[in-house]
């Protein structure tokens, strides 16, 4: 159902140098790029995910409520892209560990620009 996410950055050079590392890291490329945006997929039929210089012109901002959740193989991959993500200079919004009882694992965490994200796998 998902085609592809967009998160806001004023800062494309600087956000690739976040995601680039990252998204290498859960096997995924750069699938598409111009002066305003970059895209990064693991396979061509699976969604991308993509950072935009506002099309408006205006500086890019977070939207309240809005998360971008990345899927994980399995719980170490959660705790190496988490721990990677706050290296990369993300800020923590919940270190790595099971939320309730359905086995799901997950992290979330900033990225340089503010947008939240979330690792995590079932």
């Amino acid at each position: 159902m998902i085609g592809y996410t967009t998160v806001g950055t004023d800062n494309l050079a600087r956000a690739a140098k976040f995601y680039d590392p990252l998204f290498a890291s859960l096997g995924a490329n750069r699938a598409m790029q111009s002066e305003d945006f970059i895209a990064w997929v693991n396979a061509d039929d699976l969604p991308m995910f993509s950072i935009h210089i506002p099309a408006n012109g205006q500086v890019a901002t977070i939207g309240n409520g809005v998360m971008i959740a990345l899927l994980a193989k399995n719980k170490a991959q959660v705790d190496a892209i988490y721990n990677q993500a706050i290296t990369l200079g993300a800020r923590d919004e919940g270190k790595p560990g099971l939320r309730g009882d359905s086995g799901f694992y997950a992290a979330y965490f900033r990225d340089i620009d503010g947008n939240k994200l979330n690792i995590h796998c079932m």
